[in-house]
């Protein structure tokens, strides 16, 4: 019998007992434990889940909300004149009001009203519920996305991916539980997909949607060096190595990621080649999603989660688009035509395959623009700033009321003023439609148990179905 040393024996001691502990937050978060030692294998939540999968549609940069989906017609009345109770403080100097360039009319049997760059999406307005008083902390895209993504906007924290996928693993261990797509990247790059202090397996998968050939789409997904089965013998080989070099170093999470990531890279090979290949979808669906970026963003999204996957993030593009600090009336319009049809067809296709009641769908950007227009070099320049005293993002799927607009902007669309969201509450509202209790799903990292809302959040129950 091998004699070890009191370092070796304190180790393993250790060990079992982070073992230990790790089974007793899956006790806490799961109702059942997982019968896979996989850290994706599909695990049960607190509760009965009302959606299984999460599709996140980010207009990264800020759409204005007072030109989508809160009109404020008073702007009209006062456009080009110095609001009534005075400007909030943003990041730039404002002036008078700017009255929207777009048209809004009411939709559906539900009324809610939607801008005309939105006419797509619209024709779903009884499925939607508009939140019009979100607000988050601080009007900058860097603090403000990362809090929308990560709970956090000054800190490195698991992203909301990252911590949905710890708490529910994921139905196809073939393929990421969390994946993030985008043309480019966004403001704050990979921070926005980061599992920081949860095992590594957990964060988000970063593609480039520019390309549109799956060997580029995804890098090294075709092995050519050797056989399927050469390819098998040498992970298991060096998956024991690797075991043997944990053995020592049983306190480095790092460790068993890399082990994790290189299966899941192997599994990927076979179905992600399908997963992500649109071209195999008829031609009457590719046709209403369209031939673009945005249209293959979430064509591939639904081929996702109808394969399992928990969660899926569609940024619209590279850095931060929405950003309309200028010309808006162009620039909004614009951006409206690349999203509003492949949204409408999304929801469309949802329904149409029994995913709708299943799925969460969500929309919208780290923050909103201010009702009053941003000077350049002290000369109105046709754009707004940055607000996040007030702004709208849109839920629909299973658990939300369809038809509802929820909340208020003051007046002018400056501040939440009546039933305010926060970012925190968005986020308790996302976990409770998933199943959990979001005070339970905790991570035990440098001394204390860290959550995705911190020590915040209240579930908006009103909007629930």
């Amino acid at each position: 019998m091998r004699s070890l040393s009191r370092r070796q024996m304190l180790t393993q001691l250790g060990t079992g007992l982070g073992m230990a502990g790790l089974a007793g937050l899956m006790c806490d978060h799961a109702a059942a434990a997982p019968s896979s030692i996989s850290p994706l294998a599909a695990r049960l939540p607190h509760y009965a889940p009302k959606v299984k999968h999460v599709i996140h549609i980010y207009l990264n940069g800020g759409p204005s909300q007072v030109d989508t989906f809160d009109p404020k017609p008073i702007l009209a009345k006062y456009d080009g004149q110095p609001l009534p109770a005075g400007n909030l403080t943003t990041e730039r100097h404002t002036g008078a009001a700017m009255g929207s360039p777009f048209k809004f009319a009411k939709r559906g049997e539900s009324g809610i009203e939607i801008s005309e760059i939105f006419e797509k999406t619209a024709a779903h307005a009884d499925s939607l519920c508009l939140i019009r008083s979100m607000h988050a902390n601080t009007p900058n895209h860097e603090q403000s996305m990362r809090l929308m993504n990560c709970g956090d906007e000054r800190l490195s924290r698991p992203s909301l991916g990252a911590w949905i996928t710890y708490g529910l693993g994921s139905e196809n261990e073939n393929l990421p539980g969390f994946i993030a797509m985008c043309p480019g990247l966004p403001v704050a790059d990979v921070s926005n997909w980061r599992s920081s202090f949860l095992p590594g397996v957990y964060q988000g998968t970063h593609l480039d949607t520019r390309k549109t050939k799956i060997d580029e789409l995804i890098e090294n997904i075709k092995g050519t060096e050797v056989s399927k089965r050469d390819q098998r013998r040498q992970l298991d080989l060096l998956a024991v190595l690797n075991r043997q070099h944990q053995e020592e170093r049983a306190d480095e999470p790092e460790l068993e990621a890399r082990i994790q990531a290189f299966e899941l890279a192997y599994r990927m090979q076979a179905e992600a080649t399908d997963a992500f290949d649109v071209t195999r979808e008829p031609a009457q669906i590719k046709a209403a999603y369209g031939d673009t970026v945005h249209g293959r963003q979430l064509l591939m999204a639904r081929r996702l989660i109808e394969r399992g996957v928990r969660i899926v993030q569609c940024y619209h593009g590279d850095v931060q688009p929405w950003d309309s600090h200028n010309d808006l009336a162009k620039g909004h319009r614009d951006l409206a035509a690349q999203i509003d049809g492949p949204i409408a067809a999304l929801l469309t296709d949802l329904k149409q395959r029994g995913l709708f009641e299943e799925t969460l769908v969500i929309c919208g950007g780290e923050f909103g623009r201010t009702p009053a227009v941003e000077l350049v070099n002290g000369k109105p320049g046709g754009g707004r700033d940055h607000n996040h005293w007030g702004f709208t993002v849109w839920l629909a799927g299973g658990g939300i009321k369809g038809g509802l607009a929820f909340g208020t902007t003051d007046e002018f669309g400056y501040r939440a003023v009546e039933n305010p969201v926060h970012v925190h509450d968005l986020h308790a509202t996302i976990l409770h439609l998933l199943g959990f209790d979001h005070t339970r799903l905790t991570y035990r990292h440098a001394g204390r148990d860290f959550r995705l809302t911190d020590v915040h959040g209240h579930v908006v129950r009103d909007i629930l179905a």
